[in-house]
């Protein structure tokens, strides 16, 4: 596969390095690096921004100064990759935010004419990973709660603004899993990484 520009997006709330999730971010980004691509990254616990309050401000709102250079991150990207830990069988309420202020018109659609049914998606012909952690087994997750949040994620933002496919990888009981089978996960990122998926 040809080099790819990679956006890695880490979306826990916590900035604290030890989560694993953050790791599984690394592990992916120097992958990607050594495959040849181009990578940039977002850490969303380390930007201040504030949620979005009205559909007037979603609609017309200037982007917050502090999301103009993710903004730019995004429709540099051919290829973008979230990772985040499983809250409440959804994405952290941060990673939401973030999304309502970066996927906004004018940056990855654009509303329908006066007149016609259709907008304009934006970001149209790239692809995204979507790579969560949670405590539960993640057959349990995809099987019994048909991985809902993560579905919606996939068809209600990235999906809307023209991102497919969207893979996804859970790794479910992440904090009970021995060493090795961490280790495992870590190489499996890193794999994923270089192949630029």
């Amino acid at each position: 596969m040809r080099p790819r520009r990679i956006l890695v997006v880490t979306g826990h709330p916590d900035p604290d390095p030890a989560r694993f999730g953050r790791a599984l971010a690394d592990a992916y980004a120097s992958g990607a690096e050594k495959g040849g691509h181009m990578v940039r990254r977002i850490d969303i616990a380390k930007i201040d921004f504030p949620p979005l309050r009205s559909s007037e401000e979603f609609q017309h709102g200037a982007l917050p100064e502090s999301l103009k250079e993710a903004a730019d991150a995004i429709r540099w990207a051919e290829h973008l990759v979230f990772v985040f830990p499983l809250w409440l069988g959804t994405m952290p309420a941060l990673l939401k935010a973030f999304l309502e202020q970066v996927m906004r018109p004018g940056t990855a659609f654009a509303y329908p004419a006066e007149g016609s049914g259709f907008g304009k998606m934006l970001l149209k012909g790239r692809s995204a990973r979507v790579v969560v952690t949670m405590g539960m087994p993640a057959t349990f997750y995809r099987l019994w709660y048909l991985s809902h949040g993560i579905a919606g994620m996939r068809r209600s933002i990235l999906n809307l603004v023209g991102i497919r496919p969207v893979a996804e990888t859970l790794f479910g009981l992440v904090e009970g899993v021995s060493a090795a089978r961490r280790s495992a996960w870590l190489e499996k990122m890193h794999r994923l990484g270089e192949r630029g998926i």
